[in-house]
């Protein structure tokens, strides 16, 4: 773990508000007046820094990144906290505020400069770059699994080892003792030879005066104490008991409730509105016309909603409105042969030459794939509580992009960022969705009219029918096989990339691979998709390496071990899992076991799943996951997350299909919607290997593999296989389970 040591180094402490605060130095210069300018803020606890440590012990770990239910502020708080020896009970956090001191420099940095070992007296000057970058950008983010390895592993552990330094260093030079004969544990350090201990608390106005360490020791994982272990989530009591604060939450005095209609069509204004309908009806106050969609204020939330259901709104016409989700589908093959056509698909990773081996191959195996759009459907939709007073824009809500938004909001409504305050709540249910500010800025949009607060809540159905969705999209592939059945070429086309760029590459030892795309543009809005590119490239590559293994005659785990020799890491994972699903264990009648396994923002999973059909209906009965992420900071949290995965990932390949409907979302609520109830969820078994690997992410990776490997398990249990996801879109009634057919 000493490759961390690089990341970031704590420069100063200053004492304010009767606290010590200990800040990681992200530029040259000493920030501390910015410092107490914050802390002197009377309504909102403001900080520059990472780390608090107030007179009675306690130490305040502050997190720059949104609670969505992945347990960010625990595990984040943990690896500060282990690295300076606190003591787990007497730790606390506070969320960052939406300001650019708290923009994501560690993400930056992880992300472009990777492992990449700067010597001390560079740090500050490539974090401040970093800083800089990320402030101009407005970043605050938290997606992409990679809060812990970025902001955990460059910046928490850090302050934790360099404030825990400078303690050390406070005592040896009170108590007039070498600092290589005291130690910290729990919040205290300890001279062994003279029998003293005291609390860090009584060093810590000279530790805050001390020069800090610009590339402190970190724990290896034979030290830590905090770190790996299953310690109490901060989120779970309250939302437990029901005192957790979501964004929908927000109650304020005087505070009106609005609803919102845009337009149905992606990309229409607002021709005219009608309020004549509504002048009768009681509690309303007020009409607004934001351009693109059209919001009724009134004393509450169900006047506001029936009052815009009897508006007469008429929008433009851009002609979207005559296309239909096939028209889609036809236009991604127009495109994807167009481009194979003139030889002008775009190269996105190649090896060998595929196309030679193809040409001589004497078995050559064809499929294609296709998903459709998804919504995020979060529990909790999206909600932004808004009033303008005092020359400010005031805003709470639950977003993962704090800053982010502030800056959105200031830009729509012309005011300087720091005349925008945003109060970031929990979030019920993030996915990637949070991270667009559209239903932000139209709740400010709407204050900005009325002189008291509102709370803008999209129904359920406006929720749905204007997201940011996870793309359509069509997979081809073509793979050539020996005469062992081995595979000799890989050639895949798809359309449309985003990211991450790994997403279609596959980990299995073929020579000759080409992977390409071809671009076809939608007026359907794109957005971020738990494990974004992750979640239909899996799908497409491991139903596909199934199907090698069953034109091979040979068994899909052991096919996929065998090409998986000079994958050792991926081999191990893919093995824990066949393990404890007792691969080879004989199933009862009408069930499957299928297998899958990917790679994602570091970590790598494979998962087996079981079905059972009955009725032609796909009861998933057993979930198996293998996770490797080099080390599980909460193993706890690892579990949760993949469970959660798994959960969010069933529904989708189970259920989930957004189609286009004379250019409009057709779908509105959960009744054509679904999700996947807890009587239908299998038994979930994770099973966690501590590689000692580049720690990677755990929010998204749980998603990608379950789809493949549920599919695979239905081929296993029918014959069916299944190349078009939702799997409800298939007649399964027909099946003859005992022939096993090939449909």
């Amino acid at each position: 773990m000493g490759k961390w040591t690089r990341r970031a180094f704590v420069s100063a402490g200053v004492i304010a508000g009767g606290a010590v605060v200990f800040g990681i130095a992200i530029r040259p210069g000493n920030r501390a007046d910015k410092v107490r300018g914050m802390i002197a803020t009377d309504d909102e606890s403001v900080f520059n820094v990472w780390v608090k440590l107030s007179p009675d012990n306690t130490v305040t770990a502050i997190i720059p990144h949104a609670e969505m239910g992945q347990g960010v502020h625990t595990t984040l708080a943990m690896m500060l906290a282990d690295e300076m020896d606190a003591d787990w009970d007497k730790v606390k956090m506070l969320e960052a505020p939406a300001n650019k001191e708290y923009a994501n420099y560690a993400l930056a940095k992880g992300f472009a400069a990777g492992d990449v070992d700067f010597p001390a007296f560079l740090v500050d000057t490539v974090d401040g770059f970093f800083l800089t970058v990320m402030k101009a950008m407005n970043m605050q983010i938290t997606g992409g699994s990679m809060s812990v390895p970025t902001t955990g592993q460059i910046g928490m552990r850090v302050a934790g080892a360099a404030t825990r330094a400078v303690l050390l260093e406070a005592a040896a030079d009170t108590w007039n003792v070498p600092a290589s004969e005291l130690r910290a544990s729990k919040g205290q350090i300890i001279h062994e030879r003279s029998s003293r201990s005291a609390p860090f608390a009584d060093f810590a106005v000279k530790a805050a005066e001390l020069p800090l360490p610009a590339k402190p020791r970190l724990k290896t994982p034979d030290e830590y104490t905090i770190m790996g272990t299953d310690v109490q989530r901060f989120d779970v009591p309250a939302k437990v008991d029901g005192s957790a604060a979501f964004g929908i939450d927000a109650s304020l005095p005087g505070m009106k409730y609005a609803s919102v209609m845009a337009s149905p069509v992606f990309g229409t204004a607002v021709r005219s509105v009608d309020d004549s309908s509504i002048q009768d009806m009681p509690g309303i106050r007020r009409v607004v016309n934001l351009g693109d969609a059209v919001a009724v204020v009134a004393d509450g939330y169900w006047q506001a909603r029936k009052a815009l259901d009897r508006l007469e709104i008429e929008f433009e016409r851009n002609g979207s409105e005559a296309i239909e989700q096939s028209d889609i589908f036809s236009q991604f093959a127009t495109d994807m042969d167009a481009a194979t056509a003139a030889g002008n698909e775009i190269s996105d990773f190649a090896q060998g030459d595929a196309m030679s081996a193809l040409a001589s191959a004497g078995q050559v195996v064809e499929a294609e794939y296709r998903v459709p759009y998804l919504s995020h459907a979060p529990m909790e939709p999206m909600n932004c509580t808004a009033w303008m007073h005092d020359g400010i824009c005031e805003l709470w809500t639950g977003t993962q992009n704090p800053l982010g938004f502030a800056a959105e909001v200031a830009d729509a409504l012309e005011l300087d960022i720091e005349d925008v305050v945003l109060h970031n709540a929990y979030l019920g249910g993030g996915f990637g969705r949070r991270a667009f500010p559209d239903y932000t800025i139209q709740a400010a949009k709407i204050a900005a009219e009325v002189p008291y607060p509102v709370k803008l809540i999209w129904s359920r159905e406006e929720d749905m029918r204007h997201d940011h969705y996870r793309q359509a999209s069509i997979s081809r592939f073509r793979a050539a096989l020996d005469s062992d059945g081995n595979p000799t070429a890989w050639v895949n086309q798809y359309v449309e990339k985003h990211d991450p760029k790994e997403a279609p590459y596959i980990p299995y030892a073929i020579d000759n691979q080409y992977i390409h795309y071809a671009e076809s543009k939608t007026h359907v809005p794109w957005g971020f998709w738990r494990s974004v590119d992750h979640s239909l490239h899996a799908f497409f590559t491991e139903s596909f390496i199934d199907e090698l293994a069953f034109a091979a005659g040979k068994d899909p785990y052991q096919y996929r071990h065998d090409l998986l020799e000079d994958a050792p890491r991926f081999r191990d994972v893919l093995d824990l899992a066949a393990e404890k699903a007792n691969w080879d264990s004989p199933l009862p009648d009408n069930w499957g076991r299928g297998i899958a396994i990917h790679k994602s923002f570091g970590t790598i999973v494979a998962q087996v799943v079981e079905v059972e059909i009955v009725d032609g209906k796909v009861i998933p009965r057993r979930a198996i996951c293998a996770v490797d992420a080099g080390f599980a900071m909460h193993p706890d949290g690892m579990r949760a997350q993949m469970e959660s995965g798994i959960v969010y990932g069933l529904t989708a390949a189970l259920y989930s299909d957004i189609s286009i409907r004379r250019g409009a979302v057709a779908q509105g609520n959960f009744d054509d919607y679904p999700m996947l109830r807890m009587n239908e969820s299998p038994d979930i078994e994770t099973y966690i290997i501590n590689s000692g690997e580049k720690v990677g992410g755990a929010g998204e990776p749980g998603t990608p593999a379950i789809a493949p490997a549920l599919v695979n398990a239905i081929f296993d249990a029918t014959g069916k296989r299944i190349r078009e996801l939702p799997v409800r879109l298939h007649d399964l009634s027909d099946i003859n389970l005992e022939s096993k057919d090939v449909a």
